[in-house]
């Protein structure tokens, strides 16, 4: 018989919490990782997965939350914390490579309390598609970076992010949500807009404000990459924060 599970999701301000029950194999991973995926895309501070609930049914299936975890670091770049497997679960996590990926913690209430003191810095502005987004992104990157005290970070993060913006403008054409989050060593921006065409790396576009293109987000940034979220998708890049 085909295992079931679901998935009840609380908002318990500033973390998000996932409870499952039911069987979880190779089939229900899909159920959950798509779970996680609409979580993540809606940006909370922090993520914690209760697994009290569960039997699992296939070991291989816990590398959803390792895959999630590598994704949650890098966008939306918020802490994600695992709480109450059931002991052999407990067991087959301690040997495998999500431990390494993610603490894994006794009881929810622990979890939590791990997930709200991970919690990152952060910093939130919504913009229009208007030639002066870019001049305004980067007033929101010299803003945070004097505040959490990373001057080495302005530079590349502004260019950066005032291309991914300029992307936005020239491209999408939508209302955007733009996102830094400082999670060490690293300064995170994104942007988030309405429209599903995947960012690409092509000819840039000199006579426009931040029209260089994502050839240089890519030269200027440690990683980069463009995941969907809610109603379009997330263009995130990471820079050194030093």
């Amino acid at each position: 018989m085909p295992s079931r599970i679901t998935c009840e999701v609380r908002d318990w301000a500033p973390v998000t919490v996932v409870r499952l029950y039911g069987g979880l194999d190779l089939g229900t991973m899909r159920v959950v990782r798509t779970v996680l995926d609409r979580c993540l895309s809606t940006q909370p501070d922090a993520l914690v997965v209760d697994l009290a609930g569960v039997a699992v049914r296939d070991r291989l299936a816990l590398s959803v939350f390792a895959t999630t975890a590598r994704r949650a670091a890098d966008w939306p770049a918020v802490p994600m914390v695992l709480c109450a497997p059931p002991p052999e679960a407990a067991k087959w996590l301690a040997e495998s490579t999500v431990a390494r990926v993610l603490p894994v913690r006794r009881d929810c209430a622990e979890a939590t309390h791990e997930a709200r003191r991970a919690v990152a810095p952060r910093l939130r502005a919504r913009l229009e598609p208007v030639a002066e987004a870019c001049r305004l992104a980067r007033e929101l990157v010299g803003d945070a970076c004097a505040r959490w005290n990373v001057p080495g970070a302005v530079g590349p993060a502004s260019i950066v992010l005032s291309e991914l913006v300029g992307n936005v403008v020239r491209h999408a054409h939508t209302p955007m949500q733009v996102t830094l989050t400082l999670r060490r060593p690293y300064l995170h921006v994104a942007v988030q807009d309405g429209s599903h065409a995947p960012a690409r790396a092509g000819r840039p576009d000199l006579r426009a404000e931040g029209g260089r293109g994502l050839l240089l987000v890519r030269e200027l940034a440690e990683r980069w990459g463009c995941v969907p979220a809610g109603a379009g998708k997330a263009v995130w890049a990471t820079v050194a924060a030093n």
